[in-house]
């Protein structure tokens, strides 16, 4: 059903069809209003020449004016007489009145009785008042009739009414023979409608074939199949322009080849550059993007086509003004995401060889990380430059109040003695961690791996702790919870630099917790890693700083980590070595609730089967 519907939807559309139909419409059209026209004109000549058929002749009418105007008792059987002597098949009906409409005679004799009543047709006393002949169609119980109700005038040389004649016909044999010749004349056209027809359909098939194979070369040609040739039947217009059609699939298949081979030299430039490219048209709208620049913005191609470009890398300037003036800027994409990247982005025009401006390109630089080591290294600079600047003003300020005297005071002199040795010793430490940062950004850290077992590694590094906690010069109270498990977890690692990374980590969930809080440890296994998470009950981290911590000299209270004599380098040197064993170390914290620092090692897990060197 559907099969057919889509054939017959598809015959009705075609330009064959359509021409068949117009032309045998317009033929019907012009049938049909010369029809019209004739069945009327043979309609108005048929009933006049049907009233003319029933008019009653003046010498009837003359008798019948004289035996009214005698008005006595043997009129009205002379007007019966005259009436019925008067033959006309057509007239089914005579009735005679005078000019008081009483009715004189009647053609019917089944009506005589009529005769001397007083006639109650309201058109036959309008004539009879008026004098003026009136002639009606009417249609009785199916039955067409004409009714001619003409006024008779006295014969003695006055014009007076002396009353009127009642003609009534049937027209059904008129309309009988009207109906036949409309019939006759309706076959007539549906026949000459179907030559019509079929003679539209062999002309509008010589006509548009040669069109529809220029349809389907041209769908030939949209699919890329530039084979076929458009076949000439004849010479005239529709050969010539299929002549110029096969030429023109011949050029469209030059230059289609010019333009792949154009547009895949293109895309491998611009697929396989390391910067972004972004084309516009004239009105500053994205009309071409690579893959690079899709990456850098963080966008897909169907979310920054047709853009305009100022939107797309997030710009204040309109897109009119950045391709007017070509400068160079640099943008920031994805502000405030993982994705953030820092953009240095040049224009340049597009124009023809009539100088029309017809786009731009814009071509995006990634200079994240080169921005990024700029300010590490100012930033470095400045923290390193502080910190030194700090413990040293505090040396100086101290050796110059014992140079001035201050030495021979005993009681004063440890204490400047004591400040100043521990700003030595700071130092010192500072000194060093820069020193194991650097060797460890230089890839010359030796690393010393061995295979521990994990569980007892951290045990062992949190009885220290304890036996810390129980000494009694230990200012702050505070209590290791430890959540370890019994499953032995081997893992390769520098036990060295890992006790480092611990113990940092440990030394600061110290320093921030409260007198008496609960420090929790928590080693876990979890698939191919194992995660070694220290929480505390401190003050927490703002979510916004979260992301620094490991930064170097990056301080969230600074004021305290002074005071308490972290150099700022610890979280940092912990994530160089925590990466050097190919893991990860992140922090997860809220202010008011505490931190919790998470190591995350490579974990393979090991059978009881597997061998080992015996030590």
């Amino acid at each position: 059903m559907d099969k057919l519907r889509i054939k017959l939807k598809r015959t009705f559309n075609s330009i064959n069809t359509k021409l068949a139909v117009v032309f045998m419409l317009m033929l019907l059209a012009t049938i049909e209003v010369i029809g019209a026209y004739f069945t009327r004109q043979l309609e108005q000549s048929s009933i006049e020449s049907f009233q003319t058929s029933i008019q009653i002749p003046s010498f009837v009418t003359n008798q019948l004016s004289v035996q009214l105007s005698r008005n006595n008792s043997r009129s009205n059987d002379r007007m019966s007489q005259i009436i019925s002597d008067y033959n006309n098949d057509a007239i089914s009906e005579i009735i005679v009145v005078d000019n008081k409409d009483i009715i004189r005679a009647v053609s019917n004799m089944n009506d005589k009785s009529r005769v001397g009543q007083r006639v109650n047709n309201n058109i036959v006393k309008q004539v009879t008042s008026t004098g003026r002949q009136i002639t009606r169609v009417v249609n009785d119980n199916g039955t067409s009739s004409m009714i001619q109700i003409s006024p008779l005038t006295s014969t003695t040389g006055t014009s007076n009414n002396v009353g009127a004649i009642y003609v009534r016909a049937s027209m059904q044999s008129v309309f009988n023979d009207l109906r036949t010749t409309s019939i006759t004349f309706l076959v007539a056209s549906l026949v000459a409608a179907m030559l019509g027809a079929i003679l539209a359909l062999i002309i509008s098939r010589a006509i548009t074939r040669p069109i529809e194979e220029m349809q389907e070369q041209a769908l030939h040609i949209a699919d890329g199949d530039y084979s076929n040739q458009v076949k000439i039947y004849s010479n005239d217009e529709l050969g010539q322009l299929g002549k110029a059609f096969n030429t023109l699939s011949v050029r469209i298949e030059r230059s289609q080849e010019e333009s792949d081979s154009e547009r895949r030299r293109l895309d491998s430039v611009l697929s396989h550059m390391t910067d972004g490219v972004l084309a516009t048209d004239r009105h500053g709208n994205i009309s071409v993007v690579n893959q690079m620049a899709l990456n850098f913005l963080n966008v897909t191609e169907d979310e920054i086509i047709n853009k305009p470009i100022n939107e797309a890398l997030g710009l204040d300037e309109t897109a009119q003004d950045l391709i007017s003036n070509q400068k160079e800027i640099v943008v920031t994409a994805n502000s405030g995401t993982r994705n953030e990247v820092i953009l240095h982005a040049s224009f340049s025009l597009i124009k023809r060889v009539t100088g029309f401006v017809s786009g731009s390109v814009c071509v995006l630089h990634d200079v994240t990380e080169q921005m990024k080591n700029e300010n590490s290294q100012r930033q470095f600079v400045s923290n390193v430059s502080h910190e030194l600047r700090t413990p040293l003003t505090s040396m100086h300020s101290y050796i110059e109040a014992l140079s001035e005297g201050a030495w021979k005071d005993p009681e004063i002199a440890p204490q400047f003695l004591k400040v100043t040795q521990e700003e030595t010793e700071r130092m010192i430490r500072m000194i060093n961690d820069l020193l194991s940062l650097s060797r460890m950004d230089r890839g010359v850290s030796r690393m010393d791996m061995e295979w521990v077992n994990l569980n007892d590694f951290v045990s062992h590094i949190l009885n220290r702790f304890d036996m810390i906690v129980k000494t009694d010069n230990n200012e702050k109270k505070y209590t290791i919870k430890r959540e370890l498990g019994t499953q032995a977890l081997w893992v390769e690692i520098d036990t060295d630099k890992m006790m480092q990374v611990i113990d940092n980590i440990m030394n600061n969930a110290i320093k921030y917790s409260p007198d008496g809080g609960v420090i929790t440890v928590r080693l876990v296994q979890n698939l191919n890693h194992v995660i070694l998470s220290i929480s505390d009950q401190g003050l927490g981290i703002p979510r916004k700083d979260l992301g620094k911590i490991f930064d170097r000299f990056y301080r969230v209270d600074k004021a305290r980590s002074r005071a308490q004599g972290g150099t700022g380098l610890g979280l940092a040197i912990a994530k160089e070595i925590v990466e050097a064993h190919h893991g990860r170390i992140w922090a997860d914290s809220s202010e008011g609730q505490g931190s919790t620092f998470y190591i995350s090692l490579p974990y393979e897990p090991m059978s009881e089967e597997d061998d080992w060197d015996e030590v």
